[in-house]
């Protein structure tokens, strides 16, 4: 089922990942973070818009660690378990498809 987003109607894959990442756009995400019931934060705003700039410079979504290394303080371990109470259903399930990426065929989260 399409995305509709102020009029405009967005291809997205069975599992509601936009077709197209050039269709994303901070009303996109917000939308997609509503069906996600998470309600974005400024910290998840951070992480989401480090993973768009790290896709526009390379073209593919960024590992996890990248993210973890973005929310940054050196305790990795910290870094992880922030990442996932932003996301708590994971970081490819709920951050790459709030960031407006295509769902990884297969990857490790960090």
């Amino acid at each position: 089922m399409p995305l509709e987003i102020a009029g405009k109607v967005l291809p997205v894959d069975q599992e509601s990942y936009l077709v197209d990442p050039a269709d994303w756009s901070e009303e996109v995400a917000t939308e997609l973070a509503r069906q996600e019931q998470i309600e974005l934060t400024e910290r998840h705003w951070t992480v989401i818009r480090f993973m768009r700039q790290y896709y526009e410079q390379r073209l593919i979504a960024p590992d996890a660690r990248h993210v973890m290394k973005c929310l940054a303080g050196g305790d990795t371990a910290a870094d992880r378990n922030e990442l996932f109470r932003l996301f708590p259903y994971g970081y490819v399930k709920q951050a790459c498809k709030i960031a407006g990426m295509r769902k990884p065929r297969a990857w490790s989260t960090g």
